[in-house]
């Protein structure tokens, strides 16, 4: 497993306990949405993503080796992708092994990410 797709980076301003949920996310390109919840699925630490009305009735999965920053005084989850990286994600349908596998290959293959192993 890529460490570095499931972990945040350590220069990202998380501090050790904080909870982003609720926290704003904004892509490299502009919003895209609020934190709905933190997971850690086997050492698979990623965001679900309420996108509102940006995709209508969508929730998108970020590994959270994609943020590039964590805005604790504004409450604002910053990701290293655009709206168009993250709207064309795999859709969470189901949360089983197919899901993150493609997630993880979807992701990894961005430069920094690395593939999923």
């Amino acid at each position: 497993m890529n460490r570095q797709l499931w972990s945040y980076p350590t220069d990202s301003g998380l501090l050790a306990g904080e909870d982003v949920t609720g926290y704003r996310v904004e892509a490299a390109d502009g919003p895209i949405g609020h934190v709905e919840a933190v997971l850690d699925r086997d050492e698979q630490r990623s965001l679900i993503v309420d996108t509102g009305t940006w995709i209508f009735g969508r929730r998108v999965v970020v590994p959270v080796g994609a943020v590039s920053r964590v805005d604790g005084a504004h409450g604002t989850v910053h990701v290293a992708r655009t709206k168009d990286e993250v709207k064309d994600a795999p859709a969470f349908e189901r949360n089983d092994d197919d899901f993150w596998t493609r997630l993880g290959t979807y992701y990894g293959g961005f430069p920094g990410l690395g593939p999923m192993i």
